[in-house]
C-alpha cells in the first residue's frame, strides 16, 4: 500500500505545513479498507448474533445517525439497507434526533439505533442514545467508533441492549477533518446488511483498495494544479448513494479551506430546479458519475445543458469507466471495467479527490490542513443537553467532551421506560461530573 505516499513535499515540510496528519490519513485509506473488512470478519458472528433477534421483532424501525460527517453515512447507506433488509431504514442525525425526539422515536416501536461517531464524544451523539432508551420501550444499539477510550465506548460496556464495534486504531483520524474515520465506516455500514455474505465480498474489497490505491498514485498532481485555481465556489454532484458522498465532498473541501471556498452539493437531476443559478465564472463544477446504466443518462444530459450555458473556471468528473466522452477539463477514470465494483462501493472511493482537492487548497491559501480553523474543533463544544419533562426542559446539563475522562452517572429514577400518555418521558435526567 502507499501509506508514505509522499505528496510532492518531504515528511518535514509536511510537518511544517501541519499537513502530516492529514496527508498520513487520506493515503493510508485503501489499506483502512482492507484492514476494517478483516476486523468484521473476525466479529462476523458476534455481530450477526446480536442482529438477528432485533430483526426478528415485528415492525421494526432501523435509524442511522451521527453528527455531521458521519450523519452523511447514514445518507449514503439508507437506500441499500432499505434494499437489503425487510424494515423501514431511516437516516437521521443525532442532531436532529436530539432536537426533535418526538417526531422519530416512538414508545410502541421496536428500534435499532446503529450509531457512526468518530470520537464518541459529541454531545448530541451520547444525547441520542439516551434519548432512544427513554422514548422507546424495546431499543437496541450498534455503536460503529473509531475512539475505544470515548465516551460513547466506555458507556457502552457491558449494557445488554448495546454492541460495540470499534474500527481498526488507524481510523481515528488526528486532524480537524474525517477522512479515514469517514470511509471505514462508511464501509461498515455497507457491509453490516451483508454479513450473511461477508466472505463473498471479499473481492470487491480488493477492488475498492485497488481503485483508492489508483487515485492517489494517478491522479494526486493533477489534483495539486486544480487548487492552484482561482475558484470561490465549488459545486459537487452525485445520484443515488453518490448523493451523500457528494455531500460529504463538499463538506471536505469547504473545511480544509476555513470556508473561503464555498461548497454545495445536489443530485444531477435536482441540480436543475434552481441550484443551478449558483455557477458562474469562479465556480469549480465536480461530477460524481455513477456505473448504474439507466440513471447515468440523466447524468449526461445535466452536463451537456450545463455546457450550452455557463460553465464554471473548470470541470472534473469521477467516472467508473470512460464509456461516454463528456470532454471535460479532467476526467478521472478508474477502471476499463465497467461492474467489477458494485455502485454503493462507490461511494466510499469517490470522496478521495475531494479530499486530496481540499488538502492542496489549503495548503495554496496559507492554512494548515491538520487545523485549517480556529472556528471549528475536531470534536464540537459548547453544547448543553436539555432534559425533558412532558415535553419542557427542566434543567441543563452540560454534555461536552470535557468530562470524557469522567465515570459518569447513569440515569436517576430507573423506570426510564414510563410516559405519560403525550409519549414523552416523564423524567429525564444526566448526572454530571
Amino acid at each position: 500500500m502507499i501509506e508514505d505516499f509522499s505528496w510532492g513535499y518531504s515528511q518535514s515540510q509536511l510537518k511544517d505545513l501541519g499537513a502530516q496528519h492529514t496527508a498520513r490519513e487520506i493515503a493510508q485509506q485503501p489499506q483502512l479498507w482492507l484492514d476494517t473488512y478483516h476486523l468484521l470478519l473476525q466479529q462476523q458472528d458476534k455481530i450477526q448474533h446480536f442482529l438477528n433477534g432485533i430483526y426478528d421483532q415485528d415492525k421494526l424501525r432501523i435509524i442511522l445517525t451521527g453528527a455531521g460527517t458521519s450523519a452523511y453515512i447514514g445518507n449514503i447507506l439508507q437506500g441499500s439497507f432499505q434494499q437489503q433488509l425487510s424494515h423501514p431504514v431511516f437516516a437521521v442525525a443525532t442532531t436532529d434526533l436530539v432536537s426533535h425526539p418526538h417526531l422519530y422515536l416512538f414508545s410502541s416501536t421496536p428500534t435499532l439505533l446503529i450509531s457512526f461517531a468518530r470520537s464518541g464524544n459529541s454531545p448530541e451523539s451520547l444525547a441520542a442514545i439516551d434519548l432512544a432508551d427513554q422514548f422507546c420501550k424495546s431499543c437496541h444499539h450498534l455503536l460503529i467508533t473509531c475512539n475505544a477510550g470515548g465516551q460513547l465506548a466506555l458507556e457502552s460496556k457491558n449494557i445488554n441492549n448495546r454492541l460495540l464495534f470499534i474500527l481498526p486504531p488507524e481510523a481515528e483520524d488526528k486532524s480537524l477533518a474525517m477522512t479515514g474515520s469517514f470511509t471505514a465506516m462508511l464501509l461498515t455500514g455497507m457491509l453490516l446488511p451483508r454479513l450473511h455474505e461477508l466472505n463473498k465480498l471479499g473481492q470487491q474489497i480488493q477492488i475498492l483498495a485497488q481503485h483508492g490505491m489508483w487515485i492517489l498514485s494517478n491522479y494526486s498532481a493533477q489534483l495539486r494544479e486544480i487548487a492552484k485555481l482561482n475558484f470561490q465556489r465549488a459545486v459537487f454532484l452525485g445520484s443515488g448513494p453518490l448523493l451523500g458522498t457528494a455531500r460529504e465532498c463538499q463538506l471536505k473541501l469547504q473545511e480544509l479551506t476555513d470556508g473561503k471556498v464555498i461548497c454545495t452539493y445536489e443530485s444531477f437531476l435536482g441540480f436543475r430546479h434552481g441550484p443551478k443559478a449558483v455557477i458562474d465564472t469562479n465556480t469549480l463544477l465536480v461530477y460524481l458519475f455513477t456505473n448504474n446504466v439507466y440513471a447515468h443518462q440523466y447524468e449526461i444530459d445535466l452536463v451537456n445543458s450545463i455546457k450550452k450555458n455557463e460553465k464554471g473556471v473548470y470541470q472534473l468528473g469521477i467516472f467508473k469507466t470512460k464509456e461516454d466522452t463528456c470532454d471535460l477539463d479532467t476526467e478521472i477514470i478508474l477502471s476499463d471495467k465497467a461492474f467489477d465494483l458494485e455502485e454503493e462501493f462507490l461511494a466510499v472511493c469517490y470522496v478521495l479527490p475531494a479530499q486530496i482537492l481540499g488538502f492542496y487548497k489549503s495548503i495554496n491559501l496559507g492554512l494548515k490542513p491538520d487545523l485549517p480553523s480556529v472556528s471549528i474543533s475536531r470534536v464540537v463544544q459548547g453544547v448543553k443537553i436539555y432534559p425533558l419533562t412532558n415535553g419542557n426542559s427542566i434543567e441543563t446539563t452540560n454534555h461536552s467532551h470535557e468530562n470524557a475522562g469522567c465515570d459518569r452517572g447513569r440515569r436517576t429514577e430507573p423506570g426510564h421506560h414510563h410516559e405519560r400518555d403525550s409519549g414523552f418521558p416523564v423524567h429525564w435526567k444526566r448526572n454530571t461530573c
